[in-house]
Parts: C-alpha cells; structure tokens; sequence
C-alpha cells in the first residue's frame, strides 16, 4: 500500500519533503555487501578487499576499520562489542571491542562463505559454497564442520537461540535445525527460485526471500512455507525482520519493500537510486540501515514512511480527530485526515469489509499537529473499507469505498 504522510510543526512553516531513506556518505564506490546494526548509533558494513566501516552516530561518519585481510567479505554479524565477518576463501574475522582489532580466526576450510549468525558472544553459523556449514560455541576459537546435506551454495542463515537456525541455498532449499546443527533437515518450500535471505525473530517466524520477488513466510518454525505477493519480478537479496509483523526485504534495482502485518501485505518505498541493494539491519521498527552497489548507504529513522511538511494548516488542534477520506468513493488514491492535540501514540489500520487488516498506515509517537496520510487501494478490489484511528482513549473508525 502507498502512503504519504503530510504534518504540521508549529515552529517553522516552511514546505519541505524528507525522503523516506536518505543517502550517507560512505568514502566509497566499491560494494558493499553486509551491515549489521546493534542499536541505533552502533553499526558495522563489510565490502570487497577486506575493508570494514564502522559508525558510532548512526552514520552520519563512517571510518575505515583495518581488518588486516584483502579477501572480499560478505556478512558481518554483531553481539554488542563482539563481531564476526565472513567471506572468500572461507576467510572468518572477529574482534571483540567493537572493530579497533580485528584477528582472522582458522576454519580449516577454503569454501567461500556467505553469511554468518550469531545469537549471542560464544554461539555462531557461518554457511557458504558446497554446503559449507560451520559451527562455534567457543566465539570462533574452534569452528567445526557440520553436514547440510546438499553441495548447493548457502547464502543466508538466521538463528535465533543456540538450537534453532534456518539456511537458505540456491533452487528452493531450506535447511532447518533444532538442535544447534548437529541435525539439518529440507523443509518444503514450494519454489526452485533461488533463496537469498532470511531473517527469523523467534523460532516460529521466519520469512525469506529470493529470486524473480520470492517472498516466503512461516509462523511455524519452517514445518509450512507459504509463498507471499511482493509485488516485484526484482530479485531480493536481503530481509530484516524485527518482530513478527514489522519487516523489510532489499534488492535488485534499489526495490525496497515494506511490511507492518507479518507480510499480508507488501510496500514499495522508494529508495531513490537504481543501485542493487545487498544487506540491510533493523534495530527496531523505525531505525534501519540498507547498503549496495556503488558504495551506497540508505539511513532511515522512521521505518521508511515519507514525511511532508505542510504550510496550509496553521491551526493548533484542540482534539483528536478523524475526518472522512476524500475523496469516497475513490479510485485508487485517497486522503486520510486526523488530528492529534498532544504528543501520542497514534495507530491507523486499514480493515476489509470482514474485518481482516489489509495495512496498518501508521504505528508510532507523532507530535501535536494536523495530518494527512495518503492510501492507494490499486492492490486490492473494489468493496466496503474501513479506516480505525487509536490514541490514547480515543478510538474511531469510519467507512470508505474503492470503486473500480
């Protein structure tokens, strides 16, 4: 679903449009291939010949960080001050304060490797070509080789405690353990796309994504995949997911798109750039960081919702309010108004004339203002809607109508 939020500050009235991810400089044109965000401020990227980036101000300054290696990285992974990159020629380095050391750790193997999950300083998997599975408990001081049971190149692995973990490999595969990896076994997943990413939030939920726009999701821990509409033939790359409804999926052409209820539905947001886009990190559901081809760094502090700042409405509301949309009928694009005297907590869902969500519009603390959130109904078909504002004791819901 398309929508545009438009507010009023009372301070300065002046029009202005916040792209809803914005461009930070990395000091590169190379690709870069893997971020990983610990909280807001703190994050880390890896690139090609060995070079790691590493902000403290949630990128507004990125600086080099001598990894001592010249082999292309391609997956970074991050506890708090412990993190782990991996890439060619089975190439593993950790560091322990934050990337001011970095030490190149033996895995006894020379397979490339593709991505890496760590689920707390000790408990790591890293996957990569001909199957490659390795394992620690020890923060990479030993890695052991475990069976995957295909020669087929794994590209991403997800764990979410020291026993369940999820790979995803080339032609459809998806391996799944319960047992920290002494075991992995295929699950279904109904497709021979290619799979490239994958994130879990907690053992049930897990979505990933891959190949010509596959979008696949369980609420099950994998036992069944069901296959998701994204909208896109752009292959995805990449996906972070940061509960079970607020997720994020990257890709080819700079596609990104944007989900708020577990993927029933799937959001375009504009990236502004054509660049394919390898990695991306949510820390929460608002602050995220995407990178790519070309050395390019997407920052966004707001899940990726296009705010702009509207001069026409001077007035300071006294309550809450939510206005009919116009126009209603509408085919496909309509106006949303409410207004909120207070700083709040504001949810706007949108329901089918069964009461199933379609799309939750917004989610989030909003400050005092008049506002107006745009919605595009091309998705969906014609019929009875129903649009449900909540703020503090407030609750109103009100009826609208696509006509195709």
């Amino acid at each position: 679903m398309k929508r545009v939020l438009t507010f009023i500050l009372f301070v300065n009235f002046i029009s202005v449009l916040n792209s809803q991810w914005t461009s930070q400089s990395s000091g590169t044109s190379v690709a870069l291939n893997g971020v990983s965000f610990t909280n807001a401020n703190l994050g880390t990227v890896v690139r090609e010949n060995g070079t790691i980036l590493r902000t403290t101000n949630g990128g507004t300054t990125w600086t080099v960080q001598s990894s001592g290696s010249i082999i292309d990285l391609y997956s970074v992974s991050f506890i708090d001050t412990f993190g782990t990159a991996v890439g060619d020629v089975s190439t593993i380095l950790r560091t322990t304060n934050g990337g001011t050391n970095w030490v190149e750790q033996s895995s006894n193997t020379t397979n490339d490797l593709r991505g890496v999950s760590f689920i707390d300083t000790s408990n790591g998997t890293a996957v990569g070509s001909q199957g490659q599975i390795l394992r620690t408990t020890d923060g990479g001081s030993t890695w052991s080789e475990q069976s995957s049971g295909t020669t087929n190149i794994l590209r991403g692995v997800s764990f979410t405690d020291i026993n369940n973990g999820t790979a995803v490999s080339q032609n459809g595969k998806i391996l799944r353990t319960t047992d920290g990896g002494i075991n992995w076994d295929e699950q279904p997943s109904g497709t021979l796309n290619d799979l490239y990413g994958v994130s879990f939030t907690d053992s049930n939920f897990g979505t990933v994504v891959g190949q010509n726009g596959k979008i696949l999701r369980t609420t099950n821990g994998g036992t069944d995949w069901s296959s998701q509409a994204s909208g896109t033939t752009n292959d995805l790359f990449a996906v972070s997911f940061t509960d079970s409804i607020n997720g994020t999926t990257v890709g080819e052409s700079g596609k990104i798109l944007r989900t708020t209820n577990g993927g029933t539905n799937w959001s375009s947001q504009s990236s502004g750039t054509f660049n394919d886009l390898y990695g991306i990190s949510f820390t929460d559901a608002n602050y995220g960081t995407i990178v790519g081809e070309g050395g390019l760094i997407l920052r966004t502090t707001n899940g990726g919702v296009t705010f702009t700042e509207d001069e026409n409405d001077l007035t300071t509301p006294k309550i809450f309010r939510l206005s009919q949309n116009y126009p209603n009928p509408f085919n496909p694009i309509t106006k949303i108004n409410f207004s909120v005297p207070k700083q709040s907590t504001v949810t706007l869902i949108i329901y089918d004339a069964l009461g199933k969500e379609v799309t939750t519009l917004i989610n989030e603390e909003v400050s005092i203002g008049n506002y107006s959130i745009e919605f595009s109904g091309s998705n969906l078909s014609s019929g009875i809607y129903f649009y449900e504002m909540k703020a503090d004791e407030f609750i109103q819901t009100s009826k609208m109508i696509l006509l195709k």
